[in-house]
């Protein structure tokens, strides 16, 4: 593990020397596992469960960006992650916290709400304001690949080389934040955006190229269509096998896990020194 890679936000640093555990917590009545949606109630119940099992990270959203669904404004979704927000950062004061979101002006409340992590599916394109939102304070960004509006991404997705796009729009967009001042990147392949099962798994057998750029990597597969399709199973039953490919992730190069399930994912940050000794 690149002992080099770091977060920053809000004053504060946390190492990527071990890697680190993102959970989830869904402010939406869609998302496509129903075990990360929630309520106020619900989401500080659930983020108490988490940080007691270790996670590092919360990860908040309030706009499903699963395949097929639909756009709700900015306006809908503050509305739904404001409450919890303000409620997560006044329970638990030290747990770091992502909001995922390409919206700038949600990006920008949520900063002055005291988030350290932007986690933007669109790398700044769907909305042109985001860099400059990011630019001007002091958090992490977290850039992913996707390609087109979730609600018809996953119709008919088609690569050449689906490693090598995706390697080369991460690095365009990486490059051009950094150029603009921001060095607080973390990249995001982007699984099950615009990919199908085979556009998943080749990107999985690679994900060690995008060591390459030099960034932290989040890998963000947890139990999701390519595991229950495959297995021919459902989100709910697909744990074991998330936990597995989680476990192959950290031993190419992810430095970060977003997951549903942070007990058995902070087992694999255990187990791992033991994987890769001498």
């Amino acid at each position: 593990m690149n002992n080099t890679h770091y977060l920053k936000g809000q004053g504060k640093v946390l190492s990527l020397e071990t890697p680190r555990i993102m959970g989830i917590l869904n402010i939406t009545p869609d998302s496509f596992f129903s075990g990360s949606r929630h309520s106020v109630k619900s989401a500080l119940e659930a983020a108490e469960k988490m940080i007691g099992q270790g996670a590092d990270i919360l990860d908040i959203g309030g706009q499903s960006t699963r395949p097929g669904s639909e756009r709700i404004s900015p306006e809908e979704e503050w509305n739904r992650i404001q409450p919890v927000l303000t409620a997560l950062r006044s329970t638990f004061p030290d747990v770091w916290i992502s909001v995922d979101t390409y919206h700038s002006s949600i990006a920008k409340n949520s900063i002055s709400e005291g988030v350290e992590i932007i986690n933007d599916i669109s790398f700044g394109e769907d909305d042109s304001k985001m860099l400059l939102t990011v630019k001007g304070n002091d958090v992490s960004y977290i850039g992913m690949h996707k390609k087109g509006d979730p609600k018809i991404m996953q119709e008919s997705p088609k690569y050449e080389n689906v490693s090598g796009e995706v390697l080369n729009y991460l690095k365009e967009r990486s490059l051009y934040f950094q150029d603009q001042g921001i060095n607080q990147i973390v990249i995001d392949p982007g699984f099950g955006f615009s990919k199908n099962t085979e556009h998943n798994y080749e990107l999985l057998r690679n994900i060690d190229l995008f060591k390459t750029l030099n960034l932290p990597i989040l890998m963000g597969i947890s139990r999701k269509s390519m595991i229950y399709k495959t297995l021919e199973i459902t989100a709910e039953e697909s744990l074991n096998a998330t936990t597995i490919l989680n476990t192959f992730g950290l031993l190419n190069g992810a430095h970060i896990l977003r997951v549903h399930d942070v007990f058995e994912a902070k087992q694999i940050v255990k187990l791992l020194p033991y994987l890769i000794q001498g």
